[in-house]
């Protein structure tokens, strides 16, 4: 029938017209963004999965920077041991040159005090974005004794968990001015004279010939390598938690760049594919025209049958 009230060709053409334009719509959407969900209205659980692994991504580049400003803070207080070691044995160099009879202990005790400053020097300045893991003062009120450094984010049936690396800082501490627990400040008392002393407190300047007193340089000799050994301890665990630290910050990096991947496939738009699609609506699109254009022509036609 050909009626000019109701052109169904024209109205079956814009039906298709309008699909084809959302649909062109929705590609041009993907190719301009890149995404192909971009919204929660495009896929609701694939959008909602993106957010949460994006956010927690997010969370796992602050733990990065963590363990970098960590493994930051553990090499200052490495090389710190390290250097102290040095130190320490040059002190012992020292006393084991004043065993011998007839030197004068004096003067090499000034060279021994010397090198004392230079350990207090070496913990106190021992320092990374104000922490100090070699010169502490266990009575003040910040004070914890074990430090611990952000490792890990994860997330676990919605509930999120964060991981640390801990340091026990009384196995490293080498000064600690409340109770002298340090390494280097813990107290010995000669057997024959009855003197208190630590590696930055001894004084051999008095010290005689005498057996008593040899035996007593002797102990002092003994207590400096003793705390030689410790701190040959202390730089070793030191340096399993750096190894640790860096394994972990490595560990992270990668784990980000797989939730990338693992977002990128849930809503990435894939480009080979939308541009083919782009060029296939575009055609439609035109054909579609075409088509309305035809069918409004069909009302034209009906004039030709009064005349």
């Amino acid at each position: 029938m050909a009626s000019i009230m109701t052109n169904i060709s024209a109205m079956t053409a814009l039906q298709s017209l309008n699909s084809t334009n959302k649909s062109l719509e929705t590609t041009q959407s993907r190719i301009s963004t890149g995404y192909r969900v971009g919204s929660a209205e495009d896929n609701a659980a694939y959008w909602s999965i993106a957010t949460t692994m994006r956010s927690d991504n997010g969370a796992l580049s602050t733990v990065k920077d963590a363990l970098g400003l960590g493994a930051a803070t553990i090499d200052v207080a490495y090389t710190g041991m390290n250097n102290a070691i040095e130190v320490t044995k040059e002190i012992k160099n020292k006393l084991v040159a004043a065993r011998q009879p007839g030197i004068d202990r004096a003067k090499v005790q000034s060279e021994v005090a010397e090198l004392q400053n230079q350990l207090l020097s070496i913990s106190e300045s021992s320092v990374f974005s104000g922490e100090n893991w070699l010169s502490v003062d266990s009575s003040a009120a910040t004070y914890n004794s074990t430090k611990t450094i952000v490792a890990s984010f994860s997330r676990s049936g919605g509930a999120v968990s964060i991981g640390t690396i801990s340091v026990d800082l009384t196995t490293t501490e080498l000064i600690d001015s409340n109770d002298q627990s340090g390494i280097l400040d813990s107290e010995d008392t000669t057997t024959n004279g009855a003197v208190t002393y630590s590696v930055t407190t001894l004084d051999i300047s008095t010290l005689t010939d005498t057996d008593d007193d040899l035996a007593d340089l002797e102990q002092m000799i003994s207590w400096v390598d003793d705390g030689i050994s410790s701190m040959t301890t202390a730089a070793s665990n030191l340096g399993a938690v750096k190894q640790r630290t860096n394994l972990q910050k490595e560990f992270v990096n990668s784990l980000m760049d797989a939730i990338d991947r693992g977002v990128g496939a849930l809503v990435d738009a894939d480009m080979n594919e939308e541009s083919t699609r782009l060029q296939a609506l575009q055609v439609q699109q035109q054909l579609g025209i075409q088509a309305l254009s035809i069918a409004n022509q069909n009302s034209q036609q009906i004039l030709s049958l009064f005349r």
